[in-house]
């Protein structure tokens, strides 16, 4: 008998879990590392497992067997069909594993299941949207370095780019530039061991300093208006009527507003839920054979 339902949002920066009972109630929540696909499928359900761990842990709840459990994921790297099929394969032994893309469950949570549009942006990107005939949508989420228009880990490229350019007297220096030249080593030599080590998580953790200096700089500026107009082009190509609610999604959606046209802004609205409640909606569907 299932006697708990988890919903977990993961991606390339961290794991969210929520805990529910059968009914829906929600009563426990708990966050660990990444676990999006890209940084391994042993590595992803690590997380995830600590992740429950400390969620069942904050109420003091001895964590039950995982046969009592069933668990909805929206993961980064799920367009990997490679990828998927060998993370479902990895099941440590739930009752029931619903496994889609974090846009999915993004939208499911963003809307209650209702249609609308969403772009979610995070270390990655993607939007989706559930079209009025029960149809759905999905703009993006090709994956970085290719695609992931927008988001931390696109941001962070272009600030890698800049500082090159810096270090090699191309362009001016300037207080953003400091300030990631010392986030990644301070001087070629080390910023070269940067690269050589770095993952999209590492390019996405340079995006707040881009987002600190966009009031005072005007290449940090320019690149967040560039993250807002490739916004804008997926949300219109998600929607070009214009007529569905729009949300803005992760970590990166509040900051990235004020470089949105406004047209789009009139239409948006505040998330109602989280990616880890969408995965427990999904869940809850699953079990129910809707």
């Amino acid at each position: 008998m299932i006697e708990y339902l988890i919903g977990v949002d993961g991606g390339g920066t961290g794991t969210r879990v929520r805990l529910a009972l059968p009914d829906g109630t929600e009563i426990a929540q708990g966050q660990s590392g990444p676990s999006g696909l890209a940084h391994g499928i042993e590595s992803a359900w690590h997380s995830i497992r600590d992740a429950i761990a400390k969620a069942y842990a904050s109420i003091g709840v001895k964590q039950p067997a995982l046969t009592r459990s069933a668990i909805g994921l929206g993961l980064a790297g799920v367009h990997n069909k490679l990828w998927a099929a060998q993370f479902a394969q990895a099941d440590p032994g739930f009752a029931a594993l619903r496994l889609e893309n974090d846009g999915y469950t993004t939208l499911l949570g963003a809307h209650q299941g209702n249609p609308g549009t969403i772009v979610a942006i995070g270390t990655g990107s993607v939007g989706q949207a559930l079209l009025p005939d029960g149809s759905l949508r999905e703009v993006g989420g090709w994956g970085f370095p290719a695609g992931d228009e927008a988001s931390g880990g696109w941001i962070g490229l272009r600030a890698i780019n800049h500082i090159e350019q810096v270090l090699d007297g191309r362009r001016a220096p300037s207080a953003f530039a400091s300030a990631v030249i010392a986030t990644c080593g301070g001087g070629r030599d080390a910023i070269q061991v940067w690269l050589g080590q770095a993952t999209q998580t590492s390019y996405a953790q340079l995006a707040p300093i881009v987002i600190e200096h966009a009031d005072s700089d005007d290449t940090a500026r320019a690149f967040l208006a560039a993250a807002g107009a490739e916004v804008a082009s997926i949300a219109h190509a998600l929607d070009p009527s214009g007529t569905l609610p729009l949300a803005l999604c992760g970590g990166l959606g509040a900051p990235l507003r004020v470089y949105l046209p406004p047209q789009l802004l009139v239409r948006s609205v505040t998330p109602y839920g989280d990616a880890a409640s969408g995965a427990l909606r999904m869940i809850a569907q699953h079990i129910k054979g809707e």
